[in-house]
């Protein structure tokens, strides 16, 4: 074979090579369609919210193949349920395919709870929405700063800035409703401790405005109130009176105040 390739001319030879290389290159084009599957396609099914193992069999039932690629944890889906499928369903794809899918942890991951004490509700449904967190039941208190979160609370208790707690919780708020339009008379505070007070207070709808503690006293729980403004009665001997929502100030001491603290003293005169 090789005496009668030498015998024949070079162009000949030539030829021969180039319609070998065309040929081959005319039997691959035409080889390529069966091979890629050229022109055989797929519509994606749908596999939102299906177990990753249902949502695998049914798409490697199709033709595809199956990558999970990332998982969320959404407090509204299964455990290990698909949350998000690329393609998206109704897609029309080749056969064989990778359908990535995203599925929810079983696990949900755990949070620090910001401090929303302050914050208007407006701004603290979006600080929880940001951190995964929902906003629960709004529960409303009179108090001056309209609308304003006075308190954070988790399954019925208080719960701290910093505290972590799952994604998905449900943050009830304590609202400031703003001052009442009923006035009430102050109650007298003299005498109570500090703590005796807060309870006083908190049961007509008040607040712990300023607390002003005398030097020598070390249990602010246990101190006793020697004056507080508004008094009870003011230099005339009339009943002062308070909306639900405001604040009244405070002074603490070791020693218990006498009785008759409760009305104002008279104004000085200049």
């Amino acid at each position: 074979m090789l005496k009668s390739i030498t015998k024949r001319s070079f162009g000949f030879n030539l030829a021969v090579a180039v319609g070998s290389i065309l040929l081959l290159g005319l039997v691959f084009f035409l080889s390529l369609g069966v091979i890629t599957k050229h022109g055989d396609t797929l519509t994606v099914p749908d596999v939102y919210k299906k177990n990753v193992q249902e949502a695998t069999m049914i798409l490697e039932k199709e033709g595809f193949n199956v990558d999970v690629r990332d998982s969320i944890y959404i407090d509204s889906i299964p455990a290990l349920a698909v949350w998000e499928q690329t393609p998206e369903k109704g897609a029309t794809v080749k056969v064989g395919r990778t359908i990535y899918l995203t599925i929810n942890k079983v696990v949900p991951p755990m949070v620090a709870m910001p401090d929303l004490e302050g914050f208007t509700f407006r701004s603290a449904e979006m600080m929880l929405r940001s951190l995964r967190l929902n906003v629960g039941d709004t529960i409303y208190k009179p108090d001056f700063a309209t609308n304003t979160v006075l308190q954070q609370l988790l399954n019925g208790k208080v719960l701290k800035p910093g505290k972590m707690i799952p994604e998905g919780s449900n943050i009830t708020l304590v609202l400031s409703s703003g001052t009442g339009s009923t006035e009430n008379p102050a109650p007298n505070l003299i005498g109570l401790t500090f703590l005796e007070a807060k309870e006083t207070l908190s049961a007509s709808n008040l607040s712990i405005g300023t607390v002003l503690i005398d030097p020598g006293v070390g249990d602010t729980l246990n101190a006793y109130v020697t004056k507080q403004s508004p008094m009870p009665r003011n230099n005339l001997n009339e009943t002062n009176k308070v909306r639900a929502g405001e604040s009244i100030d405070i002074w603490l001491s070791n020693t218990r105040p006498s009785k008759d603290s409760e009305v104002a003293a008279p104004a000085e005169e200049n």
